[in-house]
């Protein structure tokens, strides 16, 4: 179990043991299911330290130039093992911008809200709206 890390860990995270790397100060991370965005290592190891029962496993990192992706499971400690994948871009050495897919989307808790802000999401960007999706 990675223990509950906060801010004031000296500048570990859990997503800098995820990743393998460490954060750049003003790393962006995205979550596109909720369509939000955390600003700024500081910030991430907030939100991260109120997932106290948080547990987690790296399943396997691939480094691709620049790129970073990595499988991992986790279970907030209610029983429920999400899979995960989270992508990374690396800028000397350090996770400048990151994106993290997991489970099916919700609504931002009300007390995140003021620690994070709207992601824009447009209808043909990175995440295709509803209306783009198709069968393959």
């Amino acid at each position: 179990m990675i223990p509950n890390q906060t801010a004031g860990s000296d500048g570990q995270t859990r997503l800098a043991y995820i990743l393998g790397v460490p954060l750049a100060d003003d790393v962006v991370r995205e979550w596109p299911q909720m369509g939000e965005v955390v600003r700024g290592r500081q910030l991430i190891g907030e939100v991260e330290g109120t997932f106290e029962q948080l547990t987690l496993a790296v399943g396997e990192r691939r480094r691709f130039g620049d790129f970073l992706v990595v499988e991992w499971s986790n279970d907030y400690g209610d029983g429920a093992i999400y899979r995960n994948l989270t992508i990374a871009e690396i800028r000397d050495g350090d996770a400048v911008r990151v994106t993290d897919y997991w489970g099916k989307p919700f609504d931002t808790p009300e007390w995140r809200e003021d620690m994070t802000d709207r992601l824009e999401m447009p209808p043909t960007g990175r995440w295709p709206s509803a209306d783009q999706l198709s069968h393959h």
